[in-house]
Protein backbone atom coordinates (compact mmCIF):
# COMPACT_ATOMS: atom_id res chain seq x y z
CA UNK A 1 0.00 0.00 0.00
CA UNK A 2 1.15 3.52 -0.67
CA UNK A 3 -0.15 6.56 0.80
CA UNK A 4 0.99 10.25 -0.78
CA UNK A 5 1.10 12.50 1.69
CA UNK A 6 1.21 16.67 0.48
CA UNK A 7 2.38 19.25 2.69
CA UNK A 8 2.27 23.26 2.08
CA UNK A 9 2.71 25.12 5.45
CA UNK A 10 5.82 27.43 5.41
CA UNK A 11 6.45 26.48 8.92
CA UNK A 12 8.16 23.03 9.79
CA UNK A 13 7.63 23.81 13.72
CA UNK A 14 4.01 25.11 15.17
CA UNK A 15 2.49 24.10 12.03
CA UNK A 16 -1.40 22.74 12.47
CA UNK A 17 -2.00 21.17 9.45
CA UNK A 18 1.31 18.95 9.94
CA UNK A 19 0.54 18.04 13.32
CA UNK A 20 -2.90 16.62 12.31
CA UNK A 21 -1.57 15.27 8.74
CA UNK A 22 0.94 13.26 11.13
CA UNK A 23 -1.55 11.76 13.01
CA UNK A 24 -3.69 10.75 10.16
CA UNK A 25 -0.29 9.12 8.70
CA UNK A 26 0.29 7.33 11.97
CA UNK A 27 -3.06 5.93 11.85
CA UNK A 28 -2.84 5.05 7.71
CA UNK A 29 0.27 2.96 9.09
CA UNK A 30 -1.18 1.42 12.00
CA UNK A 31 -3.25 -0.52 9.63
CA UNK A 32 -0.16 -0.80 7.08
CA UNK A 33 3.37 -1.38 8.41
CA UNK A 34 5.05 -1.83 5.71
CA UNK A 35 3.46 1.12 3.87
CA UNK A 36 5.61 2.83 1.41
CA UNK A 37 4.87 7.16 1.95
CA UNK A 38 5.44 9.50 -1.31
CA UNK A 39 5.96 12.61 0.31
CA UNK A 40 5.72 16.14 -1.25
CA UNK A 41 6.56 19.44 0.92
CA UNK A 42 6.06 22.72 -0.41
CA UNK A 43 6.94 24.21 1.99
CA UNK A 44 9.61 22.87 2.54
CA UNK A 45 10.85 22.60 -1.65
CA UNK A 46 8.42 24.66 -3.46
CA UNK A 47 8.08 24.17 -7.04
CA UNK A 48 9.24 26.66 -9.63
CA UNK A 49 6.59 29.49 -10.12
CA UNK A 50 7.61 29.57 -13.62
CA UNK A 51 6.95 26.20 -14.34
CA UNK A 52 3.25 25.81 -15.06
CA UNK A 53 3.85 28.38 -18.28
CA UNK A 54 6.77 26.76 -19.40
CA UNK A 55 5.23 22.90 -19.30
CA UNK A 56 1.81 24.61 -20.77
CA UNK A 57 3.50 26.52 -23.61
CA UNK A 58 6.18 23.67 -24.16
CA UNK A 59 3.09 20.80 -24.78
CA UNK A 60 2.17 23.15 -27.15
CA UNK A 61 5.59 23.20 -29.07
CA UNK A 62 7.36 20.70 -31.21
CA UNK A 63 9.14 18.92 -29.56
CA UNK A 64 12.34 19.94 -31.61
CA UNK A 65 11.96 23.37 -30.68
CA UNK A 66 11.47 23.18 -26.90
CA UNK A 67 13.70 24.83 -25.28
CA UNK A 68 15.61 23.63 -21.71
CA UNK A 69 13.22 24.95 -19.34
CA UNK A 70 9.78 23.85 -21.30
CA UNK A 71 11.30 20.58 -21.23
CA UNK A 72 12.28 20.62 -17.67
CA UNK A 73 8.52 21.45 -16.85
CA UNK A 74 6.66 19.35 -18.90
CA UNK A 75 8.88 16.12 -16.92
CA UNK A 76 8.02 17.58 -13.79
CA UNK A 77 4.49 17.98 -14.61
CA UNK A 78 4.98 14.46 -15.39
CA UNK A 79 6.39 13.34 -12.22
CA UNK A 80 3.88 15.63 -10.01
CA UNK A 81 1.50 13.45 -11.36
CA UNK A 82 2.79 9.63 -11.79
CA UNK A 83 3.32 10.64 -7.71
CA UNK A 84 -0.60 10.86 -7.39
CA UNK A 85 -1.25 7.59 -9.53
CA UNK A 86 1.09 5.64 -7.34
CA UNK A 87 -1.00 6.45 -4.65
CA UNK A 88 -3.82 3.94 -2.93
CA UNK A 89 -4.40 6.72 -0.64
CA UNK A 90 -3.92 10.30 0.15
CA UNK A 91 -3.17 13.28 2.77
CA UNK A 92 -2.81 16.54 1.77
CA UNK A 93 -2.17 19.37 4.83
CA UNK A 94 -3.32 22.88 3.40
CA UNK A 95 -3.46 26.10 5.36
CA UNK A 96 -5.38 29.03 5.19
CA UNK A 97 -3.26 32.03 3.69
CA UNK A 98 -4.63 35.50 2.68
CA UNK A 99 -7.80 33.77 2.82
CA UNK A 100 -7.09 31.64 0.08
CA UNK A 101 -4.40 28.59 -0.85
CA UNK A 102 -1.02 29.93 -0.89
CA UNK A 103 0.57 30.40 -4.21
CA UNK A 104 2.56 27.23 -4.39
CA UNK A 105 -0.08 24.98 -3.20
CA UNK A 106 -1.64 26.40 -7.02
CA UNK A 107 1.48 26.00 -8.85
CA UNK A 108 1.08 22.01 -7.86
CA UNK A 109 -2.15 21.93 -8.77
CA UNK A 110 -1.49 23.99 -12.09
CA UNK A 111 1.15 21.74 -13.20
CA UNK A 112 -0.76 18.48 -12.17
CA UNK A 113 -2.91 19.76 -14.55
CA UNK A 114 -0.62 20.34 -17.48
CA UNK A 115 0.84 16.66 -17.29
CA UNK A 116 -0.61 14.25 -19.54
CA UNK A 117 -2.82 12.15 -17.20
CA UNK A 118 -4.65 15.26 -15.34
CA UNK A 119 -4.86 17.79 -18.29
CA UNK A 120 -8.30 18.77 -19.24
CA UNK A 121 -9.54 16.04 -21.19
CA UNK A 122 -8.61 13.38 -18.45
CA UNK A 123 -11.64 12.04 -16.53
CA UNK A 124 -11.15 11.79 -12.68
CA UNK A 125 -8.38 9.91 -12.54
CA UNK A 126 -7.85 9.06 -9.53
CA UNK A 127 -11.74 7.46 -8.89
CA UNK A 128 -12.03 5.17 -6.47
CA UNK A 129 -9.35 6.33 -4.07
CA UNK A 130 -9.66 7.95 -0.77
CA UNK A 131 -8.51 10.86 0.33
CA UNK A 132 -7.98 13.28 3.70
CA UNK A 133 -8.03 17.33 3.01
CA UNK A 134 -6.05 18.64 6.34
CA UNK A 135 -7.45 22.77 6.50
CA UNK A 136 -5.61 24.53 9.10
CA UNK A 137 -7.25 27.79 9.85
CA UNK A 138 -5.38 30.68 11.61
CA UNK A 139 -9.31 32.86 12.59
CA UNK A 140 -12.35 31.61 12.72
CA UNK A 141 -14.53 31.38 9.27
CA UNK A 142 -18.13 29.24 10.34
CA UNK A 143 -21.52 31.03 9.91
CA UNK A 144 -22.21 33.92 12.17
CA UNK A 145 -18.39 35.03 12.29
CA UNK A 146 -17.04 38.45 10.63
CA UNK A 147 -14.96 36.46 8.71
CA UNK A 148 -17.89 34.04 7.49
CA UNK A 149 -17.57 33.63 3.70
CA UNK A 150 -13.99 34.80 3.67
CA UNK A 151 -12.21 30.85 3.30
CA UNK A 152 -11.58 30.99 -0.35
CA UNK A 153 -9.37 27.78 -0.48
CA UNK A 154 -11.86 24.99 1.22
CA UNK A 155 -14.45 24.68 -1.24
CA UNK A 156 -11.90 25.39 -4.69
CA UNK A 157 -10.08 22.59 -3.11
CA UNK A 158 -12.96 20.27 -2.65
CA UNK A 159 -13.99 20.86 -6.37
CA UNK A 160 -10.11 20.04 -7.50
CA UNK A 161 -10.11 17.05 -5.96
CA UNK A 162 -13.34 15.56 -5.46
CA UNK A 163 -15.10 16.51 -8.67
CA UNK A 164 -11.95 16.68 -11.07
CA UNK A 165 -9.57 14.29 -9.83
CA UNK A 166 -12.10 12.18 -8.52
CA UNK A 167 -10.85 11.73 -5.27
CA UNK A 168 -13.22 10.24 -2.41
CA UNK A 169 -12.82 12.69 0.09
CA UNK A 170 -13.21 13.12 3.87
CA UNK A 171 -12.43 17.04 5.59
CA UNK A 172 -10.45 17.60 8.66
CA UNK A 173 -10.51 21.47 9.76
CA UNK A 174 -8.83 23.13 12.67
CA UNK A 175 -9.65 26.78 13.47
CA UNK A 176 -8.21 29.52 15.79
CA UNK A 177 -4.88 27.85 15.13
CA UNK A 178 -3.09 31.36 15.64
CA UNK A 179 -4.29 32.02 19.13
CA UNK A 180 -1.60 30.98 20.86
CA UNK A 181 1.06 33.33 19.25
CA UNK A 182 -1.50 36.52 18.52
CA UNK A 183 -2.03 38.49 21.96
CA UNK A 184 -5.54 39.93 20.78
CA UNK A 185 -6.59 36.36 20.52
CA UNK A 186 -5.65 35.22 24.01
CA UNK A 187 -9.49 34.45 25.68
CA UNK A 188 -9.61 32.01 22.45
CA UNK A 189 -7.05 29.78 23.50
CA UNK A 190 -8.99 27.30 25.36
CA UNK A 191 -11.63 27.11 22.55
CA UNK A 192 -8.68 26.73 19.77
CA UNK A 193 -7.12 23.77 21.84
CA UNK A 194 -10.58 22.05 21.81
CA UNK A 195 -11.16 22.56 18.12
CA UNK A 196 -7.25 21.12 17.37
CA UNK A 197 -7.73 18.15 19.85
CA UNK A 198 -11.40 17.28 17.90
CA UNK A 199 -8.81 18.04 14.69
CA UNK A 200 -7.09 14.89 15.86
CA UNK A 201 -9.47 12.41 16.56
CA UNK A 202 -11.13 13.18 13.38
CA UNK A 203 -7.86 12.85 11.57
CA UNK A 204 -7.30 9.57 13.55
CA UNK A 205 -10.27 8.09 12.19
CA UNK A 206 -9.81 9.27 8.82
CA UNK A 207 -6.74 7.99 8.63
CA UNK A 208 -7.29 3.93 9.86
CA UNK A 209 -10.23 4.37 7.03
CA UNK A 210 -8.26 5.40 4.71
CA UNK A 211 -5.92 2.32 5.28
CA UNK A 212 -8.79 0.06 5.35
CA UNK A 213 -10.73 1.52 2.12
CA UNK A 214 -7.15 0.86 0.03
CA UNK A 215 -7.16 -2.70 1.59
CA UNK A 216 -10.26 -3.23 0.30
CA UNK A 217 -10.11 -1.53 -3.51
CA UNK A 218 -6.37 -3.79 -3.39
CA UNK A 219 -8.66 -6.66 -2.97
CA UNK A 220 -11.61 -6.04 -5.20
Amino acid sequence: MTLFRLDSSIRTAGSASRAVADTAQAAWLAEHPAGEIIRRDLGVEPLPSDAWASAVTGSRTPTDQQTDSQREAITLAARLGDELLAADSFILAVPLYNWGISQHVKTWIDLVIAGPHFGSGSQTPLKGRSGLLVIARGGAYGEGTPKFGWDHSTAYLTRILSEVWGLDLRIVEAELTLADVVPAMADLKPLAAQLLATAHDAAATHGRDLGQQAAVLASA
